[in-house]
């Protein structure tokens, strides 16, 4: 039965023009209420009435606190892509150096955010600094393997008929690799937006005087569930603005959605010994760029260390083994969380993708929520969780997996529509059910998808688990650098984030063997 917005020419309604979005957003705010008050008294959760009212009371502070935050993280997220853009052009024209540059990249940005953030706080001293660093070292990966992505998109073809016309590199790089990767880059400039808030706020925990990190760290110490849900519903909000404001420059400047976003398989196993060369020369340039940065700016050895100071007090010194024993022991805890929280993460993101794909209605309602929890800054989240499942295992490992679950969501959703059409008809033809349809083709279609989210995610879940452990538990490598930092214990400060790079850069290239194992035997034709 037709409608009067169905007919020809008819204007639509009032409720047809509601967003499609708004509804889910009703439906969370209504079930945040209704849990804010069947938890009364209990000091757990503030209501979004109970944020209104005090975001309103406050709102000459706040409004200063978000708008140096915002500065700080905007200035971050320009340099930051800036750096990213260089990267990807110094790839390109280098195809043979491209592996090293690659892999500095992962390097820097597999550094532990809560460890860099106090070194560069004695490295700049007051101002904001820091927290526009931090920031950028936070958005540049996110944008830079897109982009690549981007760039090595267009067909082969295009590039033929540039030669044809007699054009050379700069005409093929401006006309034909450019138009191929903006939707690419901006898909990675809409990620980077809310990892920029979560940069500018981990800056300002080590020292700032101002900002919506000063106010979380207040809060959190005066133990004001209210004012601690007011600055994460803020920072989440500043960060979907960003998300959602880039999201409508995309699809304005590239109203076609890139059909892969992350990362394209690795290379095949008869280029192992190549991949193990560049990673040892990685590994040299990483070393070398340490040293020569720090004996350029002239730096105290007393606070920047070079690798030889670190090989000293880990290997040489007579407190070696006593350093390595107390490394070993917090790398310990803190994979005990991570691991378990990393799997959970993917996995619930996984399979809510596979719901989704079978009962896509469900979206309206989920997908709001989803996208609320990757905008909220973990800085944030991880003080509120703690609250509420307090500060063992179970809290520390939901920190984790919030962290981790957002990414393989969207990853998985997107792989899951990369089936192929005529594959989908065949099902279709034989009157295959969903799930047999979502079992035989479409997850297949999304591994490529699901491994590449789940590489990006090891140094998100290290992030996760070290600013659990530096806010609210009190134990692992998050609170090792915490203490180091604040007893100026710069060997071991500079110990822990060197060992904890290595170390998340040790699981991003161990899932990314597992993922070529798994697309060998389960999608051999997404194989490059």
């Amino acid at each position: 039965m037709s409608t009067v917005a169905d007919l020809p020419g008819a204007r639509p309604t009032a409720l047809a023009r509601v967003p499609r979005w708004l509804p889910g957003v009703v439906r969370f705010l209504r079930l945040w209420e209704g849990a804010a008050w069947w938890l009364a008294g209990r000091f757990l959760l503030a209501g979004p009435l109970d944020v209104i009212a005090h975001a309103w009371a406050n709102a000459g502070l706040l409004t200063r606190a978000a708008a140096v935050t915002l500065e700080n993280a905007a200035w971050g997220f320009v340099i930051g892509n800036l750096a990213a853009v260089a990267l990807a052009l110094m790839a390109l024209a280098l195809p043979r150096g491209a592996g090293v540059v690659a892999g500095l990249a992962l390097v820097v940005f597999c550094l532990p955010l809560v460890a860099t953030a106090p070194i560069l706080r004695v490295l700049y001293g007051p101002g904001s600094g820091p927290q526009i660093t931090i920031a950028a070292l936070a958005v540049y990966y996110t944008t830079f393997i897109p982009l690549m992505v981007g760039l090595r998109a267009a067909p082969a073809s295009w590039f033929d008929l540039i030669r044809l016309y007699g054009r050379g590199g700069p005409s093929a790089l401006v006309q034909v690799r450019a138009m191929a990767a903006l939707p690419y880059l901006v898909a990675g400039l809409q990620i980077a937006a809310p990892a920029a808030i979560l940069g500018a706020m981990i800056g300002e925990f080590t020292g700032a005087d101002r900002g919506l990190g000063v106010l979380v760290i207040r809060a959190m110490r005066g133990l004001d569930v209210t004012a601690t849900w007011t600055l994460a519903t803020i920072s989440a909000a500043v960060a979907m603005a960003g998300y959602g404001a880039l999201g409508a420059l995309g699809r304005w400047l590239a109203p076609d959605r890139p059909e892969a976003l992350l990362t394209p398989p690795p290379a095949s196993a008869t280029r192992l010994a190549e991949r193990a060369a560049i990673g040892a020369l990685t590994v040299l340039v990483v070393l070398l760029l340490w040293w020569a940065a720090m004996e350029l700016a002239d730096l105290n050895r007393f606070f920047a260390k070079r690798p030889d100071d670190v090989w000293r007090f880990l290997v040489t010194a007579p407190q070696a083994a006593a350093a390595r024993a107390t490394l070993a022991a917090a790398m310990v805890e803190t994979l005990l969380w991570t691991i378990p929280g990393y799997v959970a993460g993917l996995v619930l993101g996984a399979a809510l993708a596979a719901v989704l794909t079978l009962y896509p209605a469900a979206a309206g309602s989920v997908m709001p929520i989803a996208v609320a929890l990757r905008s909220v800054p973990i800085v944030t989240t991880a003080p509120l969780i703690v609250l509420m499942l307090g500060r063992g295992a179970t809290g520390t490992i939901a920190i984790v997996a919030v962290m981790t679950f957002f990414p393989a969501l969207v990853a998985c959703l997107q792989g899951l529509r990369q089936a192929p059409g005529q594959v989908l008809d065949v099902f279709a033809a034989y009157a295959a059910r969903p799930v047999q349809r979502l079992l035989h083709a479409q997850l297949p279609a999304m591994l490529p998808a699901f491994f590449a989210a789940a590489r990006m995610s090891v140094p998100a879940a290290v992030l996760a688990v070290t600013v659990a452990e530096w806010l609210a538990t009190g134990r692992g490598m998050g609170h090792l650098m915490a203490l180091s930092a604040s007893t100026s214990n710069y060997n071991m400060l500079w110990s822990a984030t060197a060992t904890l790079a290595a170390v998340s850069a040790l699981g991003y290239a161990g899932v990314a063997l597992l993922e070529r194992r798994a697309l060998r035997r389960y999608a051999p034709e997404q194989l490059s």
